[in-house]
């Protein structure tokens, strides 16, 4: 081969299997949002006609899933004391549909209200604050953690 062969582009089948290797072990270490495995592919210049289609055959293959990221990230952020707000907000940055946002938030079974007061008594500790200062400091602790004002109320609630 000489090195203007080199310089070639694959041929689209060879491309399409190369888009898929890579998608695929991008999804071995966990779950992507679509648009988040879309910009990936698109980083290593691969063409975006091709990387739409093979994401689109990932998708009906049921290898690639909005709805199951969404699940994956409320649970791993949840876990890590994370609120709603904040978890949604994520979930929009990676265009993941408004619909399965509020679906995957309503089916965390998770107790928001309980998990702000869980995360504030961490952080803090169990006593409440004493006085309006200390109380501010907390709920501007608990509103960056990405957590509304009824379940700030309910973390401060004896």
């Amino acid at each position: 081969m000489s090195d203007a062969d080199d310089n070639e582009p694959l041929d689209p089948d060879a491309e399409r299997l190369a888009v898929r290797k890579r998608a695929m072990d991008l999804l071995a270490r966990r779950e992507h949002a679509p648009a988040e495995l879309s910009a990936k592919l698109a980083k290593r210049d691969h063409d975006r006609d091709i990387v739409a289609a093979v994401l689109d055959e990932l998708i009906d293959d049921g290898l690639l899933s909005e709805s199951r990221y969404a699940d994956a990230l409320v649970s791993s952020r949840a876990s890590r004391g994370t609120g709603p707000v904040r978890i949604r907000a994520e979930l929009a940055a990676v265009q993941v549909s408004d619909f399965e946002i509020d679906r995957a938030l309503e089916d965390a079974e998770v107790d928001w209200h309980a998990l702000a007061e869980q995360v504030r008594r961490k952080r803090f500790g169990a006593e409440m604050p004493e006085d309006f200062p200390a109380k501010a400091k907390q709920m501007r602790f608990l509103q960056r953690r990405g957590f509304d004002g009824d379940q700030l109320q309910a973390a401060f609630d004896d």
